[in-house]
């Protein structure tokens, strides 16, 4: 069986299409030759498990140390470093016994778990003594401990460090997950623990993180598929599946499988191209993959909603970047940082972040105005935006205290309730393509229908300059679309005011022959 795109656990050569993990962090192999210790970060299915893999088989064919992976997945949910610490030792026991090169020596044979404050480390000297090269464990899913479990662990792999010049020890380790090692700080801080001046977090040196591919990679890797099949990616078909990922791993081996294996069914004489890449992230989208699923899981947490509802609301100077809570959620990969904006992690997750947060209003919402949304709306061979949007308006006075009351995200549920609305009304029809990031002070969105653009502004009245605002914005939103109809939509929260003076429609002609409707909510 030839090679193809994965989507389910780490990348092997000959079987998978795949890149150089090495290439994308490059500063491993450094830290390992100097001995150090340190951690790798980065959001689920980046690559994490395929770079230690492909790191242990390198080191391993060579003659200048023994390299051993450990995954530490099994750990989830022991709790307490009683249970924590053996537990860990069995782990990397049976990874040991594993190894064809390690597995002659034994490990932790003898080991008295009463004594669990020191019995990795001791373990691990005695087995170090052992070994005719230096040692480097390389410890996945290693957030998988429990904080305490992790401290202890911490501790024990501090003290066997600074003591290494004496008594036999680890090489070099990598700690390896989702989470940077400033957030497991944070945690432990949570809850109550004092580290004491000897922290073991002192242990870690560095903390790098793995790169997401560039249009380059993404390109190198589907001619890969074109080598070995003969089928092409289109120039177009591979910027499309740039600009939508963000480069995310398994969003482009998802997007390439979707369009090679379902859309075209292996008729490899078929070209891909840019249509079919949207095709399949709208099927991966509603889908909701496990992948997907994964991370749209945690925007139940706390932490989590404090940075994701700035970023829907726009909400200037809302998201603090030294905050522990900001850091945990860009090191989830559903964030990032693009030119001092923060902003979703990539397009593909911002739609499911709002399609995820609006959901249970779309379904409310499919009785009154599914199936005929769309043909009530439709205006020639196009949309009757000034028709949708009224209706809109009249379902906004009509509803809003009870789905405000209904999100979790309460400062964004104006702009959630409008994408419900429009997503009902265009399911199968149309799309709507959204541009939302904190500090931005307001959330674009662009109806598309039978490739004709409707831009739309949404605005929270905070002060008089709001309207002045958000026509200033809306143009400029037009402009860089090319259109000369816009509509701005002003959400006013002032409980004083009544709906008669909330609800409005103004339309105004701009000097540049720009039609702006605001419409008032």
């Amino acid at each position: 069986m030839g090679r193809f795109f994965n989507v389910a656990g780490p990348c092997v050569p000959g079987q998978h299409y795949m890149l150089p993990p090495q290439e994308r962090c490059p500063e491993v192999h450094p830290l390992i030759e100097q001995g150090l210790y340190f951690v790798i970060h980065s959001a689920r299915q980046t690559g994490k498990t395929t770079l230690l893999r492909a790191l242990s088989r390198e080191m391993n064919s060579q003659d200048r140390f023994h390299a051993l992976y450990c995954s530490f997945e099994s750990l989830q949910g022991i709790i307490r470093p009683e249970d924590g610490i053996p537990a860990a030792i069995r782990t990397l026991r049976a990874a040991i016994h594993d190894s064809s090169k390690l597995n002659r020596h034994p490990f932790a044979s003898d080991a008295d778990y009463s004594d669990f404050n020191n019995v990795l480390r001791t373990s691990l000297s005695a087995f170090c003594r052992l070994l005719d090269r230096p040692l480097v464990l390389l410890f996945d899913e290693a957030d998988c401990m429990s904080n305490g479990t992790l401290v202890q662990f911490l501790r024990q792999l501090r003290e066997g460090y600074i003591r290494r010049d004496e008594t036999p020890f680890a090489h070099s380790v990598a700690l390896v997950g989702m989470r940077n090692i400033r957030d497991f700080k944070a945690c432990v801080r949570d809850d109550g623990q004092t580290l004491g001046s000897a922290s073991p977090f002192n242990v870690v040196t560095k903390a790098l993180t793995l790169q997401s591919f560039d249009e380059n990679d993404i390109a190198t890797l589907f001619r890969q598929h074109t080598e070995a099949a003969g089928q092409v990616f289109e120039k177009a078909a591979v910027r499309r599946a740039a600009e939508q990922t963000g480069g995310q791993p398994w969003l482009v081996n998802a997007i390439a499988r979707e369009c090679v294996a379902e859309l075209l069914q292996n008729d490899f004489t078929r070209p891909v191209t840019a249509g079919l890449v949207d095709q399949a992230i709208q099927n991966i989208v509603l889908r909701r993959d496990t992948h997907i699923d994964s991370l749209l899981e945690r925007l139940k947490e706390d932490r989590v909603r404090a940075i994701i509802e700035p970023m829907l609301t726009g909400q200037e100077a809302a998201v603090q970047r030294s905050s522990d809570d900001y850091e945990y959620v860009r090191d989830l990969g559903l964030i990032r940082d693009d030119r001092g904006v923060v902003e979703p992690a990539n397009p593909i997750y911002g739609e499911v972040i709002a399609r995820t947060l609006s959901s249970d209003l779309q379904h409310a919402l499919e009785a009154p105005i599914y199936p005929y949304a769309l043909v009530k709306y439709r205006k020639g061979s196009g949309l009757d935006m000034g028709f949708l949007l009224k209706d809109f308006q009249q379902f906004w006075r009509e509803n809003s205290a009870i789905w405000r009351e209904r999100f979790e995200y309460k400062e964004a549920a104006p702009h959630l309730v409008l994408m419900a609305f429009l997503q009902r009304v265009l399911n199968g029809g149309g799309r709507i393509v959204r541009e939302m990031a904190a500090e931005m002070r307001r959330l674009d969105l662009c109806v598309e229908l039978d490739e004709v653009r409707y831009p739309i502004e949404l605005k929270i009245r905070r002060s008089e300059k709001t309207e002045a605002e958000g026509v200033g914005q809306l143009c400029r939103y037009m402009d860089s679309l090319g259109c000369r109809e816009g509509w701005l939509v002003i959400f006013d929260r002032d409980s004083s005011r009544s709906w008669d003076e909330k609800i409005f429609w103004k339309t105004e002609t701009m000097a540049d022959g720009k039609t702006l409707h605001l419409v008032g909510c």
